[in-house]
Order: C-alpha cells, then structure tokens, then sequence
C-alpha cells in the first residue's frame, strides 16, 4: 500500500512545513515577497508549496522568524494557531477525535505526534493530580524558536477543546522562552497567565479532565485509523541524529569563553576536527554556517531581556568588543543591536 492515502484517508506523511505555509500565506495576503524569504534559509518554494514534501524543521523555525519580523507580528505562532482549521492535523487529529476519552486521546497523541512533526515530541502524564502536556524538542535548538511553541500550544488546546466540546482552561502553562509578560489576548485565550522563561514547555490540566468523553467517539472508526497510523509510523524513514544538532547544543557553552571554534567543538563532541567537517559537509553545512547562525538566534533571544547589557550580550556570544558584535548583528539584520531591541519593545515583544 503507498504510504500518503489509504483508501480514501489522508495520512500526510509529514505535516512538517505545514506550519510555515501558513505562514508564507500570511505573507502573501499582505504583498511580501516570500521568495526573498526562503532564500533566506535555503528552503526551495516546493517545500512550502507542496504538502507532500518534507521542510526541515529548524528551516520552519527559521521562516517563522523571518516571517514575524516581516509582519512585524511578534504573536505570529499564536495568531496562525487561532485561526486554522485544527483538521488539517490530518490522520492524527483524526485518530484523536474518535479516541473515547480524552486521555486516550493524549495517549494517541503522544504516539502518533511524530508524523506531524519530526522535531516535536509529546509527552502526557496522567496521574490523581494532574493531567499533563509537554512538548520537547529532538535534535531541534528550542532556544532558536518561539512561534513554533506557541503555535502547538494553542493548537493542542484547541484540540482537547474540540473534541470533548468544553471551553478546558488549563491550571497552569509554562513556556521556556521569555516574554515580560503574558501578552492580554493569550491570557484571554487559555484562560490562566503564562509561565514565561520556564523549565518546560507544559499545559498542566486538572486531573478530572483526563476522563472527559470524546464527543465524536467511535470505536470502530479509532481502530481502522489507528492501523493507518501505525503503517504511517512505519512508513516513516529511520530517526538519524543531526551531528549539526549536536554542534547547536554544544556552542553555547562555548561562546562566553570564546573558545567556539571548531576544533573545541569536535573535542566535545569526541570528534576530530577533520571528521566533524567531513560529517558537517555530508549533512550539506559548514562550521562557520552554523556557528554564525547560532550566534544570531541567540542574540535576538538575549536581546528579548532587556536587563541584560548588550555589552553582557556581545561577550556571552564571544565577541571580544561591542563593535564587532554591532558590526555582526547589523549584517544579520539590517539594524544595530540597540535599535531591534527599541524596535521590537514598541510591538511588546521580541519576535
């Protein structure tokens, strides 16, 4: 049987890259050149044209930067989740939507979440106390992203409210990346204040929740879409580790101590220097490719706090002089670090 249909069902066989045509749809509503935007991150227009075709994860991430910036919508995430049709999740939404409670809905979420995205994994807790979502990056750099977060968020609430036909406000939210505060129109919409710069990215419900009925439940339905799905999951081509993943993790710890440099790295990563080129070049990226990157996903988050110095900033990403940082930033972005910070603090947040 052909992995994507089954016999009239729609499998998707990776939502990933649905996301970020949402949001070169939102660009193009308003006259953006989205073309000059997946430039940008080395994404080709098929990958946001085409739902068929995979877009890697950390470019998703990176088109959603761009794509707020551009917008200048520092809610990005938050507005595309509001405003889709939870539907088009595909065959996980629908394996979902036929579960009979909704922990086992949680619990088929949880099993089936990586055929809508690669680089996100759910996790559910079900216990007396409380009934528990987290959502955790694989092989992903969390602190390059916040839209994506927020979108699945939003998107998972939506859910669990959909199908047991309730308006669920969670007990608590906790997201990791920062804000100054819980901006007043996500407070409206989950109903409880956010837990910014937290150690997780977590909806914490009432344990009572987890017995609600699902109210599209049908068990006949659930069994033959949870055979698709598990022929989706096998038709899902084996997990591999991104040695570029392990950099984005380990530069870091470096960057303060300006000690990034390639053959640290490789040290850390009990690599020679040659091999961990060798490997990064098979991956289709070079060193200085990722460690530029890095640098400037890190400097627009450090930026988002605005206690922290940018002289502070410069050293935590191993510049030696405010000027050399300065003289960086401007080409990431067009502006001095001084002037995205005044940019961004007027629309309330750093996108």
């Amino acid at each position: 049987m052909r992995s994507g249909t089954h016999d009239g069902f729609c499998t998707i066989p990776s939502a990933t890259g649905g996301l970020a045509r949402l949001a070169c749809a939102r660009l193009r509503e308003v006259g953006k050149d989205v073309a000059a935007v997946l430039a940008k991150v080395g994404a080709r227009p098929e990958q946001v044209n085409d739902d068929t075709i995979r877009l890697e994860v950390p470019k998703q991430i990176r088109i959603l930067q761009l794509a707020s910036e551009e917008l200048q919508d520092g809610l990005l995430g938050f507005h595309l989740a509001r405003n889709f049709d939870v539907r088009e999740i595909g065959l996980v939404y629908y394996v979902i939507a036929s579960s009979e409670r909704l922990a086992d809905a949680l619990l088929n979420g949880k099993r089936y979440c990586t055929i809508m995205n690669e680089g996100v994994r759910l996790n559910v807790k079900l216990d007396d106390r409380a009934a528990a979502i987290a959502l955790d990056y694989v092989d992903v750099d969390r602190q390059s992203d916040r839209h994506q977060i927020e979108f699945w968020l939003v998107a998972l609430l939506r859910i669990c409210r959909q199908v047991t036909d309730t308006r669920l406000a969670p007990r608590h939210l906790r997201i990791k990346h920062r804000r100054d505060e819980t901006p007043a129109e996500m407070r409206s919409f989950f109903g409880c204040d956010v837990e910014f710069g937290a150690a997780s990215d977590e909806i914490i419900f009432p344990a009572s929740v987890a017995s609600l009925p699902i109210v599209g439940s049908d068990n006949y339905l659930n069994d033959l879409l949870l055979r698709y799905a598990e022929e989706a999951l096998a038709d899902r081509p084996q997990e591999r580790a991104s040695l570029r993943s392990a950099v984005e993790r380990v530069l870091p710890q470096l960057l303060p101590h300006a000690k990034a440099s390639a053959s640290n790295v490789a040290q850390k990563l009990a690599l020679s220097k040659r091999t961990l080129s060798r490997k990064l070049h098979d991956e289709g990226v070079a060193f200085a490719e990722i460690l530029d990157e890095t640098r400037a996903a890190l400097a627009k988050r450090y930026l988002a706090e605005r206690d922290l110095p940018i002289s502070e900033i410069a050293w935590l990403l191993g510049y030696g002089e405010v000027s050399s940082f300065t003289h960086a930033f401007k080409r990431w972005t067009g502006m001095t670090p001084r002037q995205f910070r005044l940019s961004f603090s007027e629309l309330g947040d750093v996108a």
